[in-house]
């Protein structure tokens, strides 16, 4: 509300964003405001899977879940897909070591504070009680000799569906979901249909699939094998729908466009003789 503010940039959940880009367009000012994220990873038949595996082991758990390019859930096409990804992922998420930010070795660390710890707990229990398979559950993880820490270990769910509200909303955590598809189309619309559009990314060996998918969408940034659509800041970066509130994205171009104005400048400096006088009346062409 303070006249001497031209601009505001905002990043943190959805609904706060909302807020902040209603009330400060209200007040007049330039709005860019970053909301929550629900970000899909498309895993096709012939994609490599160790390699999709690898990604996902970063791109899902890597601090420890808490941030909006995270890639929580996973959506392999075909069940052959799904049971191959499922049997890679389980050892995958065993070897994954939690600790503190002074051990090198660690993959990633605490929760923020108890109250996030409590949280993505209940949302790991609201998962179990909507009907999704808890594969690997990572509550009750205790770190020898920061057993008061706010630690979770890497958890799995499997046969998660959209209807169930773990899926719709944004958990925040070490934890990643498994929501499988018949087809390309079933999980195109997966992500596209979905109320966050931050980023996607899809796994293939196929050019046309890859192609198809980037081009139809519904998601503001998209990765081909990249789990991480948006990896260095001098990308644009932007979400769609409930992801992000305005018309400017964050970093490259876009930022620079938000954080300066345009102003045009249209000058005439007439031609005058050397006595002082003018010449013939200026004339402003027009269009013929």
């Amino acid at each position: 509300d303070h006249p001497e503010i031209g601009g505001i940039s905002f990043v943190g959940s959805s609904d706060i964003a909302h807020y902040v880009y209603q009330r400060g367009v209200a007040a007049g000012k330039r709005v860019q405001a970053m909301g929550g994220a629900k970000n899909h990873g498309i895993v096709m038949p012939d994609a490599d899977m160790d390699q999709v595996v690898n990604d996902l082991s970063g791109a899902a758990f890597g601090s420890a879940g808490e941030r909006c390019m995270a890639l929580p859930v996973v959506v392999p096409v075909g069940e052959d897909t799904a049971e191959r990804l499922r049997e890679k992922m389980i050892p995958a998420m065993a070897a994954l070591r939690v600790g503190i930010s002074t051990d090198e070795e660690a993959h990633y660390g605490p929760m923020v504070n108890p109250a996030q710890k409590a949280r993505v707990e209940g949302w790991i229990q609201k998962g179990v009680d909507e009907g999704a398979e808890l594969v690997v559950d990572g509550r009750g993880f205790s770190l020898q000799g920061h057993e008061e820490g706010c630690f979770i270990g890497p958890s799995l769910f499997d046969h998660v569906t959209t209807d169930m509200e773990s899926y719709k909303e944004e958990i925040f955590g070490p934890v990643l979901q498994i929501v499988r598809a018949k087809n390309f189309e079933e999980a195109l619309k997966l992500p596209s249909q979905h109320q966050y559009g931050n980023g996607v990314a899809i796994f293939t060996r196929n050019g046309h699939a890859a192609r198809e998918f980037a081009n139809r969408v519904q998601v503001g940034m998209v990765g081909i094998n990249v789990p991480i659509p948006v990896p260095v800041a001098y990308h644009s970066f932007g979400g769609w729908k409930r992801s992000a509130f305005g018309d400017t994205n964050q970093h490259g171009m876009e930022g620079v466009k938000f954080w300066t104005k345009v102003k045009t400048i249209t000058q005439r400096w007439p031609d005058g003789t050397a006595d002082g006088g003018n010449k013939d009346a200026f004339v402003i062409p027009t269009m013929g």
